[in-house]
């Protein structure tokens, strides 16, 4: 037996309910599985900025994680199978830098893509030899310009089966946005653009990405004046429609490139010193409308609160789910250690229909992997529920993407880490890396609230 948290505006009722891991595994909707060991002195294998941590095809899913001692570890299991295949790869990170993280993704032959070890340092990035594999080639460089302060890669995968990587070039406050594009056909990388975001030298920009069914490229951000995180401030906007050569804002207005602060558009205005956290998700639903996820505290309160930002019916909305009763600061530098996490988002449907959730952390949930569900965006109800039992410690969580698009079903990378204010590394051994799957039934949800 367990709480379930069931909100309202203004109100919190509380229902005492059967455990929802069993009701999901009575249903078959709910499976863990146990993947290795993984690095567990800091959150370098569980920042939410990990584009991705879990990748599939229609055959295969793929993993990746720093081992205890650095190394960089590859699996793969057929879907709907249980049992993975690792391989420790002869590569090695820095994992003692939570920036470190790995991203990998699969192009449309098969191969799988793998960037690993940035924080303002020189692109390290390899592929496997052959397609559904984990024997990764050498080291290479992509464009061979431009490669040498990295920072934040990811992998975006479009229609065509073609990739984007997208990575900060320069460090926290004066770094610029670079977005490279892989052919498949002739296994080359080319530049679309070696400044998409211009901070000017004054500032840069964190942004979230997400490519749509359609092909369209949604790209937010938000400016940090230096590398303190208080100084994080605004929600931008901008999206491609040709594959990111070309960008525009909603009313289809085309940008002059790159985007400055002066010229962008932007979702919401949000002062310094407000809490905003930067690099948390973004998606889109079924009509490529934008859905941004992400925590600030209003004016006035003490408390940041996980927001929904998104464009309906020719204008831009905010939603605030004001379930939280914890402060807290986020001014400093380096990785922060934060008693919530950055949000994933997940979007389904079309029009008032659109439903809604947001994958989460949050010590005053006890640390576990938490879920935001929305049936609806036009809803004033929302449910809060758990999908483990165990605190996952500064975990923020990271998904199978391509999944989720493909099969409406939620892979999510779970493994319990900390992390010490600052880039501090605790005293600790490694801890299990396992996957969570999970196939949600949103009526199903909406059903268990007795009321």
């Amino acid at each position: 037996m367990r709480l379930i948290t069931f909100c309202t505006v203004g109100v919190i009722h509380f229902y005492l309910i059967l455990s929802l891991n069993f009701c999901f595994s009575q249903s078959k909707q709910l499976q863990v599985m146990e993947v290795g060991d993984g690095w567990a002195k800091n959150t370098v294998n569980t920042a939410v900025f990990r584009k991705n941590s879990l990748v599939s095809d229609a055959q295969f899913q793929y993993i990746a994680y720093y081992n205890d001692k650095g190394q960089v570890v590859l699996g793969k299991r057929k879907l709907n199978e249980k049992s993975w295949q690792l391989q420790v790869t002869e590569y090695s990170g820095r994992a003692q830098d939570a920036h470190n993280i790995i991203s990998i993704m699969i192009d449309g032959d098969g191969y799988l893509h793998v960037c690993w070890d940035h924080h303002n340092g020189q692109l390290r990035y390899a592929r496997t030899k052959q397609p559904h594999t984990l024997d990764l080639g050498s080291e290479q460089s992509m464009i061979g310009k431009d490669e040498q302060y990295v920072t934040y890669p990811e992998f975006f995968k479009m229609p065509d089966g073609s990739l984007l990587f997208l990575y900060r070039d320069g460090g926290s406050g004066s770094g610029n946005l670079v977005m490279n594009n892989y052919d498949p056909k002739n296994k080359k990388w080319t530049r679309l653009h070696r400044n998409l975001i211009d901070g000017e030298g004054k500032r840069n920009a964190y942004w979230q990405a997400y490519v749509d069914n359609q092909g369209t490229i949604h790209l937010s951000w938000v400016w940090r004046e230096s590398p303190d995180v208080a100084s994080n401030h605004d929600m931008a906007y901008a999206c491609s429609k040709d594959g990111g050569l070309t960008w525009e804002s909603t009313t289809g207005a085309q940008y002059t490139l790159p985007i400055q602060e002066s010229t962008a558009e932007y979702a919401v205005r949000i002062p310094q010193n407000s809490e905003l956290i930067n690099q948390t998700s973004m998606a889109a639903d079924d009509d490529g409308n934008p859905f941004i996820a992400t925590y600030w505290r209003a004016a006035g309160s003490t408390i940041p609160q996980y927001k929904l930002i998104y464009y309906r019916r020719g204008a831009w909305e905010v939603r605030s789910f004001d379930f939280r009763k914890m402060s807290f600061s986020l001014s400093g530098h380096g990785t922060k250690e934060i008693p919530i996490a950055r949000p994933q988002l997940m979007v389904k449907g079309r029009g008032d229909k659109v439903a809604v959730m947001l994958l989460f952390r949050d010590k005053e949930r006890l640390s576990r992997a938490s879920v935001l569900n929305l049936n609806k965006v036009t809803d004033d109800d929302y449910q809060l529920f758990d999908l483990n039992n165990e605190s996952l410690g500064a975990w923020e969580p990271s998904y199978d993407t391509e999944m989720w698009r493909n099969k409406g079903r939620l892979s999510l990378f779970v493994q319990a880490t900390d992390q010490k204010d600052g880039e501090g590394l605790l005293e600790s051994g490694p801890s299990k890396v396992r996957v969570i799957e999970w196939t949600p039934n949103l009526e199903a949800i909406k059903n268990i609230i007795k009321h």
